[in-house]
């Protein structure tokens, strides 16, 4: 699966840069090393549709208009408290914030427990505390580098390596079934505004989309769109605090702690799947 997913960004980075000339797809399958065929194939098993069909998920215009009609469905999930993932994976997540003694200690007396594991948008590490899911990153180096990331927030901590445990929070988080049942818990620390700019994050729907005034207006502090976006950077779960589904109002995707293509990747797939 991750060696999927590096020709996949491949074929978005080509994608996204030549999309004027409207290159053919034998052009786009020699730029990832595959035929015609073989490179249909594994888009579409990946994506769900065709590569012509993705990138217009990627266009400024659709962008747009995902945010235009995300509007009244964000104002609802706002207003209700609803967190989750939508059609997607029908995922709870709660958000519990670490307590001032574990942030003061860094996580002295705790265990987190790591691995690293494939997910249609590359190799990540995925670690839990005996509470939840505190870190949720994808490889952008090595996996010591990703690590060497995640350990700060919890330097005092014992961090086990355990395949097993995070393996079965690896195969829930990025199931295309619908899943149900027990929640899935966050424990990550932040600040109390970062914590709640996470929160509001966990109400956006799959497939839709927002701008970060409108983040900063769903938690009553209009304004503060740029204090918005530090603590959206600062997000220490990827994916299910949805952070890459934060936009411009331009319609431009804008850059992503994880790389800005893999977030193309992560918005044109949800996008795929909520058509299909």
């Amino acid at each position: 699966m991750t060696g999927d997913y590096q020709r996949i960004e491949q074929a978005i980075r080509f994608l996204s840069e030549n999309f004027r000339q409207q290159p053919s797809l034998a052009r786009v399958a020699a730029q990832v090393g595959l035929s015609e065929f073989h490179f249909q194939r594994l888009f579409r098993r990946w994506a769900g549709v065709s590569p012509k069909r993705f990138l217009q998920f990627l266009t400024a215009e659709y962008a747009r208009s995902v945010l235009q009609a995300s509007g009244s469905v964000l104002e609802a999930a706002w207003e209700s408290g609803l967190s989750g993932g939508g059609r997607l994976h029908d995922l709870t997540v709660a958000l519990h914030a670490a307590t001032p003694g574990e942030i003061k200690s860094h996580g002295a007396g705790l265990t987190i427990r790591y691995g690293f594991h494939p997910t249609p948008f590359g190799e990540a590490l995925i670690a839990a505390t005996a509470r939840g899911i505190c870190a949720l990153a994808f490889l952008q180096g090595s996996r010591e580098e990703v690590l060497s990331k995640v350990r700060p927030p919890w330097k005092n901590a014992a961090f086990v390596p355990d395949q097993k445990a995070t393996g079965a929070l690896a195969e829930r988080l990025f199931s295309r079934e619908q899943q149900s049942g027990v929640p899935l818990v966050l424990h990550v620390q932040g600040t109390n505004f970062q914590i709640k700019v996470w929160q509001a994050l966990l109400c956006l729907p799959a497939g839709s989309a927002a701008t970060y005034g409108d983040i900063a207006a769903a938690i009553g502090t209009p304004g503060a769109a740029r204090a918005v976006g530090s603590a959206i950077g600062q997000n220490p779960v990827a994916w299910l605090i949805p952070c890459h589904r934060v936009i411009r109002k331009t319609g431009i995707l804008g850059e992503y702690r994880w790389g800005a293509m893999r977030k193309k990747a992560m918005l044109g797939w949800e996008a795929a799947q909520e058509e299909g």
